[in-house]
C-alpha cells in the first residue's frame, strides 16, 4: 500500500515508522528533509511524564503514554529512565500539596533523599515529590535518529513548501494521505487552536541535574530538562495564541526568574536559544484522528506530542490497514 505523509515532526515520523513496520511504501512531504527550528517538535521538552501531566490532563493521555514510552525506549538513542522530581519553595508548599492530591505514581522525599537524587538541590528544598517511573529524551537527537533510520529503510523525503490548504493537493496516487501538519491543517480542521509555548536553552557548567525537575510556581510552573554537556532546556509558557515567532519580555523574564529560584547558579548561565512555537490543540486538549476521504489527520497533540504520537500512529495504521476504529480518539461516524 502506498502512503504519503505530510509533515516530518514527531507525529509524521512516528506514523512513517508505523507504516514502514507494516511493509507499506511510505514517502514524506515536508518543508525540510531534516528536523529544524521551523518544526514544533524542535522545541519540545522531551519529558515522558504521564504522572506529572495527570495533574491537568485527561486519563486518555496516561493510556497513550504507556504505549508511547515503550516505543521510545526501543527507538530513542538516549532514553533516560531517571524519573521526575517536583519541588516548591518554602512559601509555595501548598502548591506541592495540591499537586500531590491531583496526581498519582509519586512518593514523598525529604532531606537526604533529595540530596541523593539531586545533590545540587538538596540544600535548597526540604520536601519534594518523586515520580520514579517517568523518563526523558532529547527530542532533536531522537527524531534525527528516527529520520535517519527511516531513510535507510527506503522512506523517501520530498522537500516542498507546506501551506495551509487542503491535503489532497499533495498526491493523487497514494492510497492514504496522512496529514501531520499541526497548525498548518487549520484550513481543514477549523477547531484547532494554537497554544504558544516559549522556552529557553541555557548552558551552565556549575549545575548538575540527572533528571527533569519541575518547580511549582503560582504564575508559571517551570520545568528544567538536562541535556548533554551542561545544556538545560527551560520551559515553558502556555499562552492562548497561534503566534509562532516572537517571545515576550514578560515570559522570558519569568522563565529566567523561576530558573534562578530553583538554583542561583542559573543567574550566571549562558542563554543559547530563546524558542517560540504554537502547539496544535483541539478544545479538549486531546489528540484526535480525523478522516476526510482518503486523508487521515493525526493532530491536536497539545503539549503531549512525545507522550501521544507513537500510540496515535499505531491507531492510524490500524484504521488505514485493518479498518479498526479507535473510538477513544476517533468519531465512529467520521465519513
Amino acid at each position: 500500500m502506498k502512503i504519503e505523509i505530510i509533515g516530518s515532526g514527531v507525529s509524521g515520523l512516528c506514523c512513517a515508522h508505523a507504516f514502514v513496520e507494516r511493509d507499506c511504501e511510505v514517502s514524506i512531504i515536508a518543508a525540510s528533509d531534516a528536523l529544524d527550528s521551523t518544526c514544533c517538535s524542535w522545541w519540545a521538552g522531551g519529558m515522558l511524564a504521564p504522572g506529572c501531566e495527570g495533574e491537568s490532563a485527561e486519563p486518555l493521555i496516561t493510556t497513550l503514554a504507556s504505549e508511547s514510552m515503550a516505543f521510545w525506549q526501543t527507538v530513542a538513542p538516549a532514553y533516560t529512565n531517571a524519573g521526575t522530581l517536583v519541588v516548591a519553595t518554602s512559601r509555595d508548599q501548598p502548591l506541592l500539596n495540591n499537586f500531590a492530591r491531583n496526581t498519582e505514581g509519586w512518593h514523598r522525599v525529604e532531606g537526604e533523599e533529595i540530596d541523593q537524587l539531586e545533590p545540587d538541590l538538596g540544600e535548597r528544598f526540604s520536601r519534594a515529590l518523586f515520580f520514579a517511573d517517568e523518563a526523558h529524551l532529547d527530542p532533536r537527537q531522537t527524531l534525527g535518529h528516527l529520520m535517519d533510520t527511516l531513510k535507510k529503510r527506503g522512506l523517501t523525503f520530498t522537500q516542498r513548501h507546506i501551506d495551509d490548504g487542503p491535503s489532497n493537493q499533495y498526491s493523487s496516487t497514494a492510497d492514504w494521505i496522512i496529514d501531520c501538519r499541526g497548525l498548518g491543517a487549520r484550513h481543514v480542521l477549523p477547531e484547532l487552536r494554537g497554544v504558544k509555548g516559549e522556552m529557553l536553552h541555557l548552558h551552565s557548567d556549575e549545575i548538575k541535574l540527572t533528571r527533569p525537575v519541575r518547580l511549582l510556581h503560582p504564575r508559571i510552573p517551570l520545568y528544567i530538562v538536562p541535556r548533554e554537556k551542561g545544556l538545560f532546556m527551560i520551559g515553558a509558557t502556555m499562552i492562548e495564541s497561534a503566534e509562532r515567532h516572537r517571545a515576550s519580555v514578560r515570559s522570558v523574564l519569568e522563565l529566567l526568574s523561576a530558573a534562578y529560584a530553583l538554583h542561583p547558579a542559573f543567574g550566571e548561565a549562558e542563554i543559547l536559544e530563546i524558542g517560540v512555537e504554537a502547539r496544535p490543540a483541539f478544545t479538549d486538549n486531546l489528540p484526535q484522528l480525523r478522516r476526510r476521504g482518503k486523508t487521515l489527520a493525526v493532530n491536536g497533540m497539545y503539549r503531549h506530542g512525545f507522550l501521544a504520537a507513537p500510540a496515535m500512529a499505531r491507531r492510524c495504521v490500524e484504521f488505514a490497514l485493518d479498518g479498526i476504529i479507535p473510538s477513544e480518539v476517533m468519531n465512529e461516524n467520521t465519513p
